[in-house]
């Protein structure tokens, strides 16, 4: 019954006592994740960044920083109306000044034009998109030719998580989401092993075709 609840929590967060406990969790066990994401992405002063599913709002507090240029946007994309109102509060003044701005919705669906993003990121939440390759073909949609996504996942924790029986199905591994990057367009996929202070984690790459 728990694992079934955070199962449910982690996919879409609410505003209830298992919705605090799994933002509590992902403050504290996804931040380096969203932050090697955000610089695994190179982000350039001027760019126009979007992250997929941002949760609290670490990884935007994260790559906003980088964007110094007044041309430089952050958007971000989240299913939970409780994410939205930590996020919002996280980035209130940046959302003030029109520096970012988020959006609720699915990822089948993405509120921007055609080829407007230069670089996106996300930490895990393809895990929980009920299409991956119908996910990631909207994604493709809207980045712009020759546009960098990065992925980040720490595949021990995933594998710990499945052994508890808070993920039940295979979309954890690296290989459905990676087929399903190729399916829907995706160029120069690969899976890299990567270390921040000592600790293993993997980022996947995908470009948009050019």
């Amino acid at each position: 019954m728990l694992a079934r609840k955070l199962t449910q929590q982690l996919g879409h967060p609410t505003q209830s006592l298992v919705g605090w406990l799994v933002t509590k969790f992902l403050e504290r066990h996804n931040r380096v994740l969203e932050e090697r994401a955000v610089r695994l992405c190179e982000i350039q002063p001027d760019s126009t960044v979007l992250e997929v599913g941002f949760g609290p709002g670490l990884g935007l507090q994260e790559a906003v920083q980088y964007l110094t240029d007044p041309r430089g946007k952050l958007l971000g994309l989240d299913y939970s109306e409780y994410m939205h109102k930590l996020a919002r509060e996280r980035l209130r003044d940046h959302i003030a000044s029109g520096k970012v701005r988020l959006f609720q919705g699915r990822v089948e669906s993405i509120p921007l034009p055609a080829c407007s993003v230069d670089k996106v990121y996300h930490c895990n939440c393809h895990l929980y998109w009920p299409d991956m390759r119908a996910g990631n073909a909207e994604l493709l949609r809207v980045m712009r030719p020759g546009a960098l996504m990065v992925t980040t996942l720490k595949l021990a924790s995933l594998r710990e998580a499945v052994s508890r029986g808070v993920i039940q199905d295979k979309k954890w591994q690296p290989k459905p989401y990676m087929e399903a990057l190729i399916a829907a367009g995706f160029t120069d996929v690969r899976l890299e092993e990567k270390q921040h202070k000592g600790r293993d984690f993997q980022a996947i790459f995908a470009t948009a075709a050019k």
